[in-house]
């Protein structure tokens, strides 16, 4: 069945405000349902294509959900209190929005005719692992109610595939690089904003590999699987990464782009997530390869600080989840 108009969850969020511009140049409908928290300049560029619809609401809320997806052939179900320090500030505020609004959510899209559901979760789920390249079929070892959750919405949509209704999930790596709705709280851009405003860098740990994507690949990989046929993705579930770093490597791959004189600092940390996260399984089923690397989400956030696009890096709330939540008192 052809899918023409999408639901986005989460929409104006920092993968979404990248992902949302290629799908409307790729001349699909868009709905946006977000709550706009970090702002609603984010589709400044295309907030004129008639193809673009934004809902300002609550995920929570069924009854707009019930308003909202009738008409979407899709979903990309991207909203969610995003990442563990996030999650931790308000436990049962993260549970309501990441695991106990999915089950409605998805049954509502189901009966309103959607006939595909896309959800990002996330490489976190595999917690700590020994292996040489987590793969999809290892055993999910979340360590943290932000995981455990992404895991059990998982469990959630795999149950409720049914003919007609084709479910994907995805596994994203740490999104990185520049978008219109910046985040400096995940690695690359954390330590990028450091070197460009402090040349200086501190490194917790570092010997903690980490999985990454640019936001780019990221936005790419909806696009691809949204227009893939639905036996090539039905009930599947794909980790979606690309450069497997230390949180060192990561470091020095900065202080390789901006100079010799950024100073790294290395500390302590009780964060010990550490995988190896494989993406040969989308690359041999949907020849799906990442095209940009960490050096290149680095050089597009440096260009950005010096065209003065990313205003009061270090104090501005909007470009860190938790400063932004405690801000506006999300219950």
């Amino acid at each position: 069945m052809a899918i023409n108009r999408i639901l986005v969850t989460g929409g104006a969020g920092y993968v979404g405000a990248v992902l949302v511009p290629k799908l409307l140049a790729r001349g699909y409908e868009v709905r946006v349902l977000d709550l706009f928290i970090y702002g609603e300049d984010v589709f400044r560029n295309v907030n004129s294509d008639p193809a673009l619809e934004l809902i300002r609401g609550d995920i929570r809320d069924q009854e707009l959900l019930r308003e909202s997806l009738p008409g979407c052939d899709a979903v990309i179900h991207l909203a969610c209190i995003s990442n563990d320090p996030s999650f931790e500030l308000d436990p049962a505020l993260g549970k309501s929005i990441n695991y106990d609004a999915f089950a409605p959510l998805v049954d509502i899209a189901k009966a309103s005719g959607v006939t595909r559901f896309i959800y990002a979760s996330s490489s976190s789920v595999y917690g700590i692992k020994e292996e040489e390249n987590v793969t999809e079929d290892l055993p999910l070892q979340p360590l943290t109610d932000y995981s455990k959750y992404k895991a059990l919405c998982e469990e959630v949509l795999l149950e409720k595939r049914s003919p007609g209704f084709v479910v994907l999930i995805l596994r994203p790596s740490t999104v990185c690089g520049y978008s219109p709705r910046l985040r400096l709280d995940l690695t690359v851009n954390i330590l990028t904003n450091h070197a460009v405003n402090n040349r200086r860098i501190t490194v917790f740990g570092g010997q903690q590999m980490r999985p990454n994507i640019h936001i780019e690949d990221m936005a790419q990989a909806y696009i691809k699987t949204l227009e893939c046929p639905d036996e090539a993705i039905d009930g599947k579930i794909f980790n979606v990464g690309y450069d497997n770093f230390t949180v060192s490597e990561i470091a020095e791959k900065v202080r390789g782009v901006l100079g010799d004189d950024i100073d790294i600092v290395t500390t302590p940390t009780d964060d010990n997530r550490s995988y190896h996260v494989s993406s040969a399984k989308i690359k041999n089923e949907l020849g799906f390869v990442a095209q940009h690397s960490v050096e290149e989400a680095i050089h597009d956030l440096v260009a950005s600080f010096q065209a003065g696009r990313i205003p009061n890096p270090m104090t501005d709330p909007r470009y860190y989840n938790i400063k932004t939540m405690q801000r506006i008192k999300l219950k």
